[in-house]
């Protein structure tokens, strides 16, 4: 529901993977953002009304996505595709936070736009460790990415993650990423995706800038 710039971009990335598409708008003009290579099914109508949802085939769809401008319009979406239709695949996209939270908790995946856009620069513009790129919703694990620093330059991946407490989920390399096994050895440019735990996050840190021990 929505055929705003996310709708369409959605839409057309979904007809890509050859998925079946259809699209609901209230605006029969919005629809020109697919372009004409789309071949998906286009619905005018308001997103949450059961008739126009039925229209657009929700008895036959595995998955619903909620991307309209308005929250309410997109949560109210959400909820009839879920709790009257039965989809259990659905995303509702909240420009409030607090309420994406709450809906979170009700069993509505959210993305809540406006703070997911905040933390990412926010990211971009502290020191690197001071933001996690993940969190679990616990609190307890956290995903951070870091360029390597150069006093483990030349180390094995297995001894950073042994003094540090630590995990290397992967490591970006010349654009590539690869998963680091017992004899990979971290090299200048590499950009580590560490896995620790938020207690441990000091220590992490500590570990990375201070290199080796005994070196």
């Amino acid at each position: 529901m929505g055929c705003g710039r996310v709708g369409s971009t959605l839409a057309r990335s979904l007809e890509d993977r050859r998925h079946d598409v259809s699209v609901i708008d209230t605006n029969p003009d919005a629809f020109r953002r697919l372009g004409p290579s789309f071949t998906g099914t286009k619905v005018t109508g308001i997103g949450f009304d059961q008739g126009v949802l039925e229209r657009a085939g929700v008895d036959r769809a595995d998955a619903f996505a909620a991307v309209s401008s308005g929250d309410n319009s997109n949560i109210i979406a959400a909820r009839v595709a879920r709790e009257t239709f039965g989809i259990q695949q659905v995303v509702a996209r909240i420009y409030d936070p607090g309420r994406a939270e709450v809906y979170q908790r009700l069993g509505i995946t959210t993305v809540a736009t406006v703070k997911w856009t905040a933390d990412q620069v926010l990211r971009r513009l502290l020191p690197a460790g001071a933001e996690p790129d993940f969190r679990d919703p616990s609190g307890t694990i956290r995903v951070d990415h870091v360029p390597v620093s150069e006093a483990w330059v030349g180390q094995r991946t297995v001894r950073f993650q042994e003094e540090s407490g630590s995990r290397i989920a992967w490591i970006d390399r010349l654009g590539e990423g690869m998963l680091p096994t017992r004899e990979s050895v971290i090299q200048e440019g590499d950009l580590l995706h560490l896995v620790m735990r938020e207690e441990s996050s000091d220590r992490v840190y500590a570990v990375f800038y201070a290199g080796p021990e005994g070196d």
